[in-house]
């Protein structure tokens, strides 16, 4: 029984972790801005997509979804995150790695189409009084 318990004990040690977490590393981002900001002005209409660097690992893109909310993403890839390569536009509901050639969804950050296998890492974003907060 002992070595039942060992063995169970290892197997979890070793196989417990992996899949379940994000790929891109934990950093501190915190941002705040209006939404009368320049920089911004593309998320004043439902579909509307910004990429910020200097913030995250590789930056951030913020998507303002077809209902009025707001989703808020790492650029960094998760297809081989140690290039730290930058998803660009590829169109109102995705954005690329051009790297890889990886396409990300901007509603839930999801590959839909690989090599990557992990979604986007997401941020927590708030938006009022016309300003626009994001953190982890």
């Amino acid at each position: 029984m002992k070595k039942f318990v060992l063995l169970a004990a290892i197997t979890l040690t070793c196989f417990g972790c992996g899949k379940g977490g994000s790929v891109i590393p934990n950093v501190q981002v915190s941002f705040q801005d209006a939404l009368t900001d320049p920089r911004l002005s593309a998320l004043n209409v439902p579909g509307g997509v910004v990429l910020l660097g200097g913030y995250g690992v590789a930056g951030l893109v913020i998507y303002r979804e077809a209902d009025g909310t707001y989703a808020c993403y790492d650029r960094c890839s998760t297809y081989m995150p140690q290039n730290h390569c930058a998803v660009v536009i590829d169109n109102s509901f995705t954005v690329k790695d051009p790297c890889s050639t990886s396409v990300f969804s901007l509603i839930d950050g999801s590959p839909v189409k690989g090599p990557a296998t992990q979604s986007l890492k997401p941020y927590n974003i708030e938006v009022s009084d016309d300003e626009v907060y994001i953190s982890n």
